[in-house]
């Protein structure tokens, strides 16, 4: 199991920007594909991006796509989300873990994530 310690979030005004980080703790991402999902108050986690471990290759849910950007440095162990123009509705504990290794009902590990609060 990858362990991870995300970081980055705090208080954001509606159109502005921060860049979420998540390092590896204890091993390395190698060789996971790696995600960011949101868990916003009364609702289930979703998906939010995610990236290839060795193509870097990357995909966004249509809520974040123009917006986002999903990136990682290997050498670091260290994946980053840099979210643009967030909308308030976008307020979630924001979290990373593998991609594509299970479900998201089925993962149980999570790290702490880090909270995002978008102001209007």
């Amino acid at each position: 199991q990858v362990q991870v310690v995300e970081s980055g979030g705090g208080l954001v005004q509606a159109g502005g920007s921060l860049r979420l980080s998540c390092a590896a703790s204890g091993r390395s991402f190698s060789p996971y594909d790696m995600g960011w999902y949101r868990q916003a108050p009364g609702k289930e986690r979703e998906f939010v991006a995610s990236i290839n471990w060795s193509t870097s290759s990357t995909r966004y849910a249509d809520s974040v796509r123009g917006r986002s950007t999903n990136s990682r440095d290997n050498a670091k162990n260290t994946v980053y989300l840099q979210m643009n123009s967030p909308k308030p509705e976008e307020t979630a504990i924001y979290y990373c873990n593998t991609f594509g290794q299970a479900t998201i009902a089925a993962t149980t590990y999570w790290g702490q994530g880090t909270q995002v609060t978008v102001s209007s």
